[in-house]
This record gives structure tokens, sequence and C-alpha cells, in this order.
């Protein structure tokens, strides 16, 4: 029942639906019919502003890492924390509050690593600032933090099980970005702008 409790809890944290929120509250747009239509924090900092789009990545981040680190605070293993994680992963992308139409995963995957295993999580972090600092895509540094978290968690993750939950975030990841994958290839992604203002 402890696993069925933390996987309900983790879930339902995932799905709130923050960029949704902050969308209607502050942008009064329904931010799923605007800019790029993601329900994410790269969407809401183009469509409603800076202070607005960093919100949702810091709220979006914690969906993930609280749960993990809740569980590490009650002393279960790594497994149940995976499974914390995983929880707070699918609210996200699936979230009950908007029809199982969620985001794609990127900010609370980073959350839910960031406490299973921060270093490989932080050299993406870096490496995914220094990509949309010279491209300015969004899609593209998490793309290639996707391609990499395998690699840097096998690197560096001492359980298995946290390297194939990696594999399998970062292949959900990648299939949640294959709309972007395909502007990419033509030319016609939404780049970020950090002077962005609301529309």
């Amino acid at each position: 029942m402890e696993i069925v409790s933390i996987i309900i809890i983790s879930y339902l944290i995932g799905s709130i639906p923050t960029a949704y929120l902050v969308g209607r509250i502050f942008g009064k747009v329904d931010i799923r019919t605007v800019g790029s239509g993601n329900v994410g924090a790269s969407n809401v900092f183009r469509v409603v502003g800076k202070i607005a789009g960093i919100s949702v990545l810091i709220i979006d981040i914690l969906k993930g890492f609280l749960p993990v680190l809740i569980v590490h605070c009650q002393g279960f293993d790594t497994l149940t924390e995976i499974v914390a994680g995983l929880g707070a992963i699918s609210g996200h992308v699936w979230t009950v509050f908007l029809k199982f139409k969620g985001g794609k995963g990127v900010a609370t995957g980073l959350g839910v690593f960031l406490g299973l295993a921060p270093l490989p999580v932080l050299i993406i972090l870096a490496l995914f600032i220094i990509v949309v600092a010279i491209s300015k895509y969004i899609s593209l540094g998490s793309l290639i933090g996707a391609v990499l978290l395998p690699l840097l968690l096998f690197l560096f993750a001492t359980e298995r099980a946290i390297i194939i939950f990696g594999t399998v975030v970062s292949l959900l990841i990648i299939i949640k970005h294959i709309p972007n994958i395909k502007r990419l290839m033509i030319g016609q992604e939404h780049k970020f702008n950090i002077k962005m203002k609301k529309t």
C-alpha cells in the first residue's frame, strides 16, 4: 500500500498544471492555444513573460525533486525513489487536470534526477545553457540533454536501476520532442528570446 500511495501522491504533485495556471492567472490566456501550444515554462516565458516563465520552471523542477526527496528522507530505497520520480514525470506529461495532456517532462525530469543523481544533471544543465545561449533553441538543448543523460548516468550513477530509468525517461522526452525535431530540420522551430514580452 505504501508504494501505491507514493505513486498516487507523486503523480498528483506532478500533475499540477503550473504553466496552464500561470497562463490563466497572470496572462489571461490558455497556454495550450498560444505560442507553441506546449504546457511548459518556455511557452509561458514566450507568451506571458520572463518572471512567469521562470516561476513555472522552478515549480516544475520542484514537482520532480520534492517527491524523490521526501521518499529519500523517509528512508526508502532507491527503487522507491525511482517510483516516486516516475509518478511525478507521468503526472506532468499526462496530467489528470488537463485531460491527460501535459508538458514534455524536461523540467520535472530534471528535478527527479537532481534528487537521484545530481552530478550528471548539473553537467547537463551547464551544457543546456551553453547550447541555448548559442543556438537560441530550447528544444535543441533539451534534446541534447536527453541524449546525454543515459551516458552520464552510466559514468556517474552507482545503481543500474537509475541508469535504466534515465534511459526510459530520455526516450520519452525525445519522443515528446518529435514535432520540435521536425521543425528544427526545416528551420521553423521557435527561437528563445529573453527579450520577448507578453503578447
